[in-house]
């Protein structure tokens, strides 16, 4: 059953691809601000109908949160909105190794020292030979 969490990122990954390639056509067209503020008002809609249907949560619970829980709309707003700027000027390839390894080693830094709440994962051996090996795939990707 633990196959159905790596696939469903799989799914994401996906999703993320084509995303970034429709968001860059999309803000060729309406300017690249309005690009990602029309995927995010679109996003947040589908989101709206799905929290009706199948929400199961309490929304007035935001309250309650920590303030510092609430930026992550922003970092998926500035995250779209970089996606818009440079899909169009380098491809969808290079922009994904580039986010890719932006994100495996700061999650990597994050889980070694257990920030925001999360569990504390060492920062091995394997690990670190596999963040040289991105940041290889980061260069051959950008070598022209």
């Amino acid at each position: 059953m633990k196959i159905i969490f790596p696939l469903l990122a799989l799914a994401g990954g996906i999703a993320i691809a084509f995303q970034s390639q429709i968001n860059g056509g999309l803000g060729k067209k309406t300017g690249a601000i309005e690009a990602s503020f029309i995927s995010f008002a679109i996003g947040a809609l589908a989101l709206f109908f799905v929290l009706i249907f199948f929400g199961k949560g309490h929304v007035s619970a935001v309250s309650a949160v920590p303030k510092w829980q609430l930026i992550g709309g922003l970092l998926g707003a500035f995250y779209v909105s970089v996606m818009v700027f440079t899909v169009p000027s380098i491809g969808v390839a290079q922009t994904l190794v580039a986010v890719i390894a932006g994100q495996i080693i700061t999650g990597a830094v994050i889980d070694h020292l257990g920030l925001l709440g999360g569990n504390q994962i060492s920062l091995d051996a394997k690990r670190i030979t596999a963040i040289l090996l991105l940041l290889v795939s980061l260069y051959l990707f950008n070598k022209k």
